[in-house]
C-alpha cells in the first residue's frame, strides 16, 4: 500500500467521532469537565460531631512492610518490517502539551461558572433562612415576596445551570476538533516515516491484544509537542 493509500486509511480512523468518545471518557477531557452541578438550596447545617482522638499508632517494628514497586520496564522496539500500529488517542490527549492545554481551558470555565452558581446559590440560602427564621413574624405580603423570590433564584439558578453545561459543551467540541485537526498530520508523519499501512485507536477498534512494540503514541507525543502551532481551518 502506498503512503497515499495509508493516509487515506489513517485519516479515516482518526475520525471527530473516535476522538470525541475519547475525549469524552478520558481523563484529559473527561476529568476536567465534570458537569457544572447546581448547588442544593439547603438548611443550615447541622452542629459537628466532637471530634474523636487520633487512633493509636503502632510501635515502631511493628508497622507492616511497604510494598515494594516494581521497576518500570523500558518501551519494546518497534519490530523491523512491521506494517501496522497503533495509537491510544486517550493517552495522547492526557499526556501531549496540547491536551493538557485544553484541560485547563475547561477547568478554568468549569470553575468560574462553578462560582456564579455558588454566588447565586448564597443569595437564595439568604431568603430561605429568612423564611424559617423570621416567617411567622413577617407580614403577609413580605412573606409572600419572599416566597417569590426564592421561586425566582430557584429558577434563575436551573437557567444558569443549563447555560453552563451548554457553553462548556460547545468549548469542548470546540477544542475536539482543534485536537483532531492538529493531531492528524503528526500521526501521518510518524507512520509515514515507519512505513505502515494501517494505524488503528486502540479503544475503538476491539483489539483485544497487541504487541507494544507496534504502539506509536508515544513518539505521537513527543512530534505533537513540538510541532508548529497553525491556526485551525475554519
Amino acid at each position: 500500500m502506498k503512503g497515499t493509500d495509508c493516509m487515506k486509511v489513517l485519516k479515516t480512523t482518526v475520525t471527530v467521532a473516535a476522538l470525541t468518545m475519547v475525549l469524552a471518557s478520558g481523563p484529559a477531557f473527561a476529568q476536567a469537565t465534570p458537569p457544572v452541578q447546581n448547588p442544593p438550596i439547603q438548611n443550615p447545617p447541622a452542629q459537628n460531631p466532637p471530634a474523636q482522638p487520633p487512633a493509636t499508632q503502632p510501635p515502631i517494628g511493628t508497622q507492616p512492610p511497604a510494598k515494594l514497586v516494581p521497576p518500570a520496564q523500558p518501551p519494546k522496539p518497534f519490530p523491523e518490517g512491521a506494517k501496522v500500529g497503533f495509537i491510544d488517542l486517550q493517552t495522547i490527549a492526557s499526556n501531549s502539551v496540547e491536551g493538557k492545554a485544553a484541560t485547563a481551558k475547561i477547568q478554568e470555565l468549569n470553575k468560574k461558572k462553578t462560582a456564579e452558581l455558588a454566588e447565586k446559590n448564597k443569595q437564595a440560602q439568604a431568603i430561605q433562612t429568612k423564611l424559617q427564621q423570621s416567617g411567622s413574624v413577617l407580614s403577609e405580603q413580605a412573606r409572600g415576596q419572599a416566597e417569590k423570590d426564592l421561586q425566582k433564584m430557584q429558577r434563575d439558578l436551573t437557567a444558569m445551570q443549563e447555560d453552563a453545561q451548554q457553553e462548556i459543551q460547545e468549548m469542548t467540541q470546540q477544542l475536539q476538533a482543534e485536537f483532531q485537526e492538529r493531531l492528524n498530520p503528526v500521526i501521518e508523519q510518524v507512520a509515514t516515516e515507519k512505513n505502515l499501512h494501517v494505524v488503528f485507536s486502540v479503544r475503538d477498534s476491539g483489539i483485544v491484544w497487541a504487541y507494544s512494540g507496534v504502539d506509536i503514541s508515544a513518539e505521537v507525543i513527543k512530534r505533537f509537542d513540538v510541532a508548529p502551532k497553525t491556526a485551525p481551518k475554519k
